[in-house]
């Protein structure tokens, strides 16, 4: 059985690409445009797995993960990053406010579910 994964950023087309990569693993995809949309999600739902952007409007991803880390049910809730940002200190700025891990964009889905299956075994 698929893990639940919630994928979040404001571009449709890279969410798309995500869940379209996550479905075809055998994953279930919820999606939301941004950090807000994504709190109002996890309200109500359980998912073994975040994979946000860092650049959103409303709420940036970096903000997104400290708010989950606040969440004594979310607390453990892997989240990948997936970004443009490749700098050394946006990454560590991730690790220090719960980033499990940090994917580049474009993303390669084989890579990406290479991820996902290791921070999700």
């Amino acid at each position: 059985m698929g893990l639940k994964v919630l994928t979040v950023d404001d571009s449709k087309t890279m969410r798309d690409m995500v869940s379209f990569t996550l479905k075809g693993a055998g994953h279930n995809v919820l999606e939301a445009a941004d950090g807000c949309e994504a709190l109002r999600v996890l309200g109500g739902d359980r998912v073994d797995l975040v994979i946000t952007d860092v650049n959103m409007p409303n709420m940036d991803g970096l903000t997104l993960c400290k708010e989950i880390r606040s969440n004594p049910t979310h607390r453990l809730t892997p989240i990948l990053v997936l970004t443009t940002e490749s700098d050394g200190n946006k990454k560590n700025e991730g690790r220090s406010v719960g980033a499990t891990g940090w994917i580049v964009k474009p993303f390669n889905p084989e890579k990406l579910l290479q991820v996902v299956n290791k921070v999700c075994p």
